[in-house]
């Protein structure tokens, strides 16, 4: 067997470049995992004065943070649940039929995670307050099943592409019924594609704070309880402490999709 040749070095700029874009993307999140053991509860002053872990003790017996974590969990779930069934369906749709206007469908399908957040968040708040419907948890995940539908529907619809159509004709061919077409074929070969399309999904409507602004009314997910500690300094510790907790949740669910990913590709 031939031995592969080692793969050549990166240029000593390119990697140095590399490096810069790293630290400006992540170098915000170590100096709020700094403050988040800093002992001074209202400045930011650099070293830190002394370093703790009480504010993570502080945190825990906070009822508002449980509160708006639990409401986040909640709303992320029923919006990942919603986004894979319409998303998976859109994709079949569009994947498996030809039809007058299927372009300017799937397009119409991608449009809500291209808009600017600001955009969609006005938009979802005029249809929702013309239909009368009472802002709460359910507008909520509605504002969150648009943009998370968009995931599920590209990861979906490019593993229908890679997979094609030979599969599904030799079993309706064999006597298989639309449903057992789905359960046996179907499925298994979409199966990562909807998991990592789901976790993505969670993990974009977990942290969302612009569209949720819009739809919320008067619930407070984290990501909003977050912005509204920003106005009381005093409490900056805390809010850094439920920063981590949110990077660090929001990071496995990234980083399991990314896998999974890599894994269909080879």
């Amino acid at each position: 067997m031939k031995r592969s040749e080692p793969a050549a070095r990166s240029p000593l700029g390119l990697r140095i470049m590399t490096l810069g874009v790293l630290l400006f993307m992540h170098l915000p999140m170590g100096i709020i995992l700094l403050y988040a053991f800093t002992t001074d509860e209202s400045t930011f002053v650099f070293p830190p004065p002394g370093l703790t872990t009480d504010w993570f003790r502080v945190a825990v017996g906070r009822a508002d943070v449980w509160r708006a974590l639990g409401l986040s969990m909640r709303v992320a779930g029923v919006s990942t649940l919603v986004a894979i069934l319409l998303g998976t369906l859109a994709a079949a749709a569009v994947y498996r039929s030809k039809f007058f206007g299927r372009e300017a469908i799937s397009f119409g399908l991608l449009l809500p995670i291209a808009l600017p957040g600001i955009v969609s968040g006005i938009a979802l708040r005029s249809a929702i307050g013309i239909l009368n419907v009472p802002f709460g948890f359910w507008t909520i995940v509605i504002g969150h099943a648009t943009f998370c539908m968009v995931v599920v529907y590209n990861n979906v619809l490019a593993r229908f592409r890679r997979t094609g159509s030979s599969q599904i004709e030799a079993s309706m061919d064999l006597g298989a019924n639309p449903f057992q077409t789905f359960r046996h074929i179907v499925l298994p070969a979409i199966a990562t594609a909807l998991l990592a399309g789901g976790i993505l999904a969670f993990a974009l409507s977990f942290d969302e704070i612009i569209v949720t602004t819009f739809t919320a009314g008067q619930e407070q997910t984290l990501p909003i309880w977050m912005f509204s500690q920003l106005t009381k300094p005093r409490a900056r510790p805390v809010t850094n402490v439920v920063a981590v907790f949110v990077v660090a949740l929001t990071t496995i669910p990234i980083l399991l999709a990314n896998r999974l990913t890599e894994r269909t590709i080879e």
